[in-house]
């Protein structure tokens, strides 16, 4: 169920009312229903990192365990609570809050028929201090990618030399605008503006001209969605592409490209495969290509496809892994021996 502002406005109002009554009832013996009838009520409260302080206004966002649902992101009221009714047949949700550039940790919870479901939010605003500086460092008129150049964060202590394939990580930066510095023999030195956001990881791509050259240097910066970095993307794909485990596919690629359907598109951008299945580890008499396991933000699909629950354009990023020895540890299992599909929406 997914309520529109002015329709949650009026459930709150009813959820408050029925309180009212229920309290009356109490004091005379009367016999009232519940407010959900025969279905669970969700009540989420959204406070402070200390737990002391409600914040009315934060938005809420759910989503259905088994993903035919539509999620539902609205505000809180004015006393920092929220009520939902949860549709029938739904067993569970994931759930969190945000509050301006903050955020809560995720909630997993479970529902029973006719029972209230209560969950406490709290808003994550002191924990993190810190930000991470990751990306390449390439030849400005190659683009070939130039290794053991030292990056480092000018007034900090920490120097890392780039990899194989010119990538770095910085990481424990404080938050704030920073000098980034960056060294190579044979390269004229650069030092370039940046700013590090609290809790998130700043892209990257900086462009080191010859020395010989007389050029500007290139640099190219861009700051990561908040939901792919909480659930780990940028990280695997991190690691991933310097390991050759894994294929990765962004928002920005998806948005050129603008497929038709996600099968579609994961088959034509990633080698092996046939739609959502691998053809390099087929199964049966037939020899058909092995069905993958598939997700939708941590979700794993019981019944359908992709195609049938999410379209392209919803999408904020796709993990491919062909095989269970490249499967993240989270998505592993005896079931997950053709590989999986990890969808994130954005």
């Amino acid at each position: 169920m997914d309520l529109e502002p002015g329709r949650t406005r009026s459930f709150h109002a009813t959820i408050v009312a029925w309180c009212a009554l229920l309290t009356t009832a109490a004091a005379t013996g009367a016999q009232q229903s519940e407010p959900c009838g025969d279905r669970a009520l969700l009540t989420v409260t959204v406070v402070d990192e200390s737990g002391t302080i409600s914040l009315p206004g934060a938005i809420v966002v759910v989503r259905w365990s088994d993903l035919v649902e539509r999620p539902v992101r609205d505000a809180a009221g004015a006393d920092g609570h929220f009520f939902l009714c949860v549709p029938e047949d739904v067993e569970g949700a994931t759930l969190w809050a945000e509050f301006g550039d903050d955020s809560s940790r995720q909630a997993v919870t479970a529902f029973e028929a006719g029972a209230t479901r209560e969950v406490v939010l709290r808003i994550l605003t002191g924990g993190i201090q810190s930000g991470r500086l990751m990306g390449q460092v390439l030849d400005a008129l190659t683009e070939a990618p130039v290794v053991r150049a030292a990056v480092s964060v000018r007034g900090r202590p920490s120097v890392v030399d780039t990899n194989r394939q010119g990538r770095f990580v910085l990481t424990g930066v404080p938050a704030g605008e920073h000098e980034v510095e960056v060294r190579r023999i044979g390269y004229a030195p650069l030092r370039h503006s940046v700013t590090v956001d609290r809790g998130l990881t700043t892209d990257m791509e900086i462009g080191l001209v010859p020395t010989p050259v007389e050029m500007e240097p290139i640099v190219a910066t861009v700051t990561r969605a908040r939901r792919l970095e909480i659930v780990g993307f940028y990280e695997r794909k991190h690691w991933g592409e310097l390991t050759g485990l894994g294929h990765f596919i962004t928002a920005e690629e998806i948005d050129r490209w603008r497929p038709l359907t996600v099968s579609a598109f994961v088959s034509m951008m990633v080698p092996g495969m046939s739609g959502l299945a691998n053809r390099r580890m087929s199964t049966g008499f037939l020899n058909q290509p092995c069905p993958m396991q598939q997700y939708i933000d941590g979700v794993l699909l019981r019944s359908g496809g992709l195609d049938q629950y999410i379209r392209p354009f919803e999408i904020g990023a796709i993990e491919v892994y062909k095989g269970p020895a490249s499967l993240p540890a989270d998505f592993a299992g005896s079931d997950a021996r053709c590989g999986a599909v990890l969808v994130w929406t954005r």
